[in-house]
């Protein structure tokens, strides 16, 4: 099993890593899988999905500077797996679609992410996640 956690770069989202990794710890987890959803509406995603999918390559190709910058110093110290993920749509519905479907024993989630064109993780996300996870939901501020 793995600890998901729902991934924007944000501060809250930084501070859900640092949680994951001690959730991981105590429950003997040895990974943690970093979701980043690339929003975009149900009829972008019909429309559009030559596009998106070009996005989700650009991001992803991304994720190995990005995130080692981030995240670096909370997992140089512990003997923790990581992977990172990428997926478009609605947030919140792919974070409990992707927990539904993988071996996730716990969900980590900032109560709120980026503002602006490069938000990933709505405020209300949080909350459409805790309603309707099928695991465990850790929120943090």
């Amino acid at each position: 099993m793995a600890v998901l956690v729902a991934y924007d770069g944000s501060d809250p989202a930084q501070k859900a890593v640092q949680r994951a990794v001690s959730a991981a710890n105590e429950m003997g987890e040895e990974e943690i899988i970093l979701l980043r959803v690339v929003e975009a509406a149900d009829g972008m995603l019909e429309a559009g999905w030559d596009i998106i999918q070009d996005r989700l390559k650009e991001i992803q190709e991304q994720h190995p500077t990005e995130l080692a910058g981030d995240i670096k110093s909370v997992l140089e110290t512990e003997d923790i797996e990581f992977r990172v993920e990428t997926v478009a749509g609605k947030p919140a519905r792919e974070i409990v679609a992707f927990a539904e479907e993988n071996d996730i024993s716990e969900i980590v989630i900032g109560s709120h992410g980026r503002e602006g064109v490069s938000r990933v993780l709505l405020g209300n996300v949080a909350e459409n996640v805790v309603r309707r996870a099928p695991t465990t939901v850790i929120v943090v501020r």
